[in-house]
């Protein structure tokens, strides 16, 4: 916030267009991963998504608004995937589409919101100046999972055709517990921990490129 206030009008205009070019180069890259191999390592049925990367990597170089803006632009290339490229999109999507839509967007935004006031906070007390950047990484890919899951127990888990089809998955429907733990198990694990290496490193080097050229 000093940093702002104490800069010129023309340094000020400077620093707006440098931070725009940033989210729309992050945000290109959510698109390229969302829709190339990139983004996402299939394994049979199961999906394990690495866009969370760029998500938290601008939440915390960026900050939370920022954040959010890049969740949302996952929200929509996931909602895209609902229209036949992913199976388990496209069985939300045919249930429900407007619960698809929050569960798709509402998660998204709210891991990127929630990763940089996170890491805002972390850094103010993190004596190493690195911590702040792994430990919010990987806050990020937690609640990515932690939140996307939790709105698909609350709308979805009821419905008939989706247990049916979770069944016909091999997946099981016993309890909400068991299912969430065989639908998330090494997948979400694996995205924990190549978000919490990957975006935390690249943060931090970033960061650290965007104080040396101040």
């Amino acid at each position: 916030g000093n940093f702002m206030a104490n800069q010129s009008p023309q340094a000020r205009k400077k620093t707006d267009i440098l931070y725009l070019v940033q989210l729309g180069l992050l945000s290109a890259l959510i698109i390229l991963m969302a829709f190339t191999p990139l983004g996402y390592l299939k394994v049979g049925l199961i999906e394990i998504t690495f866009i969370t990367i760029p998500v938290v990597i601008g939440a915390i170089i960026l900050g939370p608004t920022a954040g959010a803006i890049l969740g949302g632009v996952f929200g929509i290339t996931s909602f895209i995937q609902c229209f036949g490229i992913s199976a388990f999109g496209t069985l939300l999507f045919g249930i429900n589409p407007v619960l698809t839509i929050i569960t798709c967007l509402i998660p998204r935004i709210l891991v990127g919101f929630l990763t940089g006031v996170i890491f805002k906070a972390l850094h103010k007390i993190d004596k190493t100046k690195i911590a702040s950047y792994g430990i919010s990484s990987l806050c990020g890919a937690l609640l990515n999972t932690i939140l996307f899951m939790t709105c698909i127990v609350v709308f979805f888990w009821k419905n008939g055709d989706f247990l049916t089809t979770m069944k016909d998955w091999k997946l099981p429907t016993a309890t909400a517990w068991k299912f969430l733990i065989a639908f998330v198990g090494v997948n979400g694990l694996i995205e924990a921990c190549v978000t919490f290496v990957v975006g935390g490193a690249l943060a931090k080097v970033l960061a650290s490129v965007k104080k040396s050229r101040r």
